[in-house]
């Protein structure tokens, strides 16, 4: 039975239970296609990877084989979507083709399911175009710091803390504590974690900013409701771009013995390493380890990083918004609000988006709020590239 046009009348019901769902394409090299689609080139370099990953001795640098397989997982992220979406566009046109020759119920079903799955692929597919950054694909530094509040916003931070280990567990990236600072009373004070995986930086950022919780407080006796805050800081870990820093002149450091949980050792001596740049008041902080030297390093690439966003911010307009003076995440830049009491609701307050799941959220369901973040984004340039072409045109007439 021959397919009528899309659109078409049919007097046959069997010809309208297929709609062919409306998917978005990229042309290749368009700017929103980039070489994020070149996916012969990534196959090869993933098939390199692999085998160099089995090659006797690759584990002899762990430094080096880290990179290697953190590129590999990046690689997949990309890879392996792509290729579903071939596969299964492969599918449907098979069954397009068994559709023409003879009508079955059976396949018909079965190109339906085909078709779902297809544009759910393409759309995560598209969400991988978005990620196109000069940082996006790079580990980044996390890190979230209590408001003022005492222990309800210190208890927050330990909630959200929790929240993003969870985000962490199900997007498959991982987690390495550098610092933490319990709460004087419950919680804590501020945690620093560097996380690694597909895109951490490109999906993280997206977190950046001020997050409210409003609730009846466990720590007021009157049962009031309480407003707190914690901030959420993302930079992108850039030990491959040069920053210059005078480590002898322009940072002052402190050690210290780290406190909580940490073993005897680490509670015995002075392995902890503080660094602050002094030009700028830039802190770094670094304790996880039990070598000094060890931390000394990460604090160092934490603090070049730190110094290389705030750079950033003055040439993005969107970074500047978030960023006080000191390169710390002013208070006013309030991104989402969590309200627990009286009533349920999690609420971004750039993008509109909201979930009445609040336990879900909390639970690290968080990739509907930095999907539509990261569409917002792209609405964002999509009206700031004409604006910025006409500028360009205006200030070209002046000239000539």
């Amino acid at each position: 039975m021959p397919r009528q046009p899309a659109g078409a009348d049919a007097g046959d019901d069997s010809c309208t239970k297929t709609r062919v769902p409306h998917l978005k394409t990229f042309r290749p090299g368009s700017s929103r296609s980039g070489t994020l689609f070149d996916l012969s080139t990534k196959k090869k370099e993933l098939s390199e990877l692999e085998l160099r990953m089995g090659r006797p001795g690759f584990w002899d640098d762990p430094e080096s084989a880290r990179q290697v397989v953190g590129r590999l997982r990046g690689l997949k992220a990309i890879v392996e979507p792509l290729q579903s979406l071939l596969d299964r566009s492969g599918d449907a046109a098979t069954a397009l083709e068994l559709l023409d020759e003879e009508e079955d119920a059976a396949t018909r079903d079965e190109l339906n399911k085909t078709l779902q799955r297809l544009e759910s692929g393409v759309d995560q597919v598209e969400l991988l175009a978005l990620l196109s950054g000069p940082n996006d694909a790079r580990d980044c530094y996390f890190s979230i710091q209590a408001g003022t509040g005492g222990a309800d916003a210190q208890d927050w931070a330990e909630m959200m803390m929790r929240m993003y280990l969870r985000y962490f567990e199900r997007n498959d990236f991982s987690a390495e504590q550098l610092a933490l600072k319990d709460g004087e009373e419950a919680g804590i004070q501020s945690v620093d974690f560097l996380v690694r995986g597909p895109y951490a930086y490109g999906l993280l950022s997206c977190e950046m900013g001020v997050h409210r919780m409003e609730r009846i407080s466990p720590f007021n006796a009157q049962g009031k409701r309480q407003t707190s805050f914690a901030a959420i800081n993302v930079e992108p870990e850039v030990d491959d771009i040069l920053i210059e820093i005078d480590w002898d002149k322009d940072v002052r450091e402190d050690t210290y013995r780290a406190g909580g949980k940490g073993g005897q050792h680490v509670n015995k001596t002075s392995s902890a390493v503080r660094l602050t740049h002094l030009a700028t008041g830039i802190v770094a902080q670094c304790q996880n380890e039990r070598s000094q030297h060890k931390n000394r390093a990460s604090a160092r690439k934490m603090l070049a990083s730190r110094l290389y966003q705030m750079e950033e911010a003055k040439r993005n307009a969107e970074l500047a918004k978030a960023y006080s003076e000191k390169g710390q995440i002013g208070w006013g830049y309030r991104i989402r609000t969590y309200t627990l009491q009286p009533y349920q609701l999690v609420k971004d307050e750039r993008t509109g988006h909201k979930d009445a799941d609040v336990q879900g959220v909390l639970d690290g369901d968080l990739q509907g709020f930095i999907d539509a973040e990261l569409r917002r984004r792209l609405a964002r340039r999509s009206q700031d590239k004409p604006a910025a072409a006409a500028s360009a045109n205006r200030g070209g007439g002046t000239t000539g």
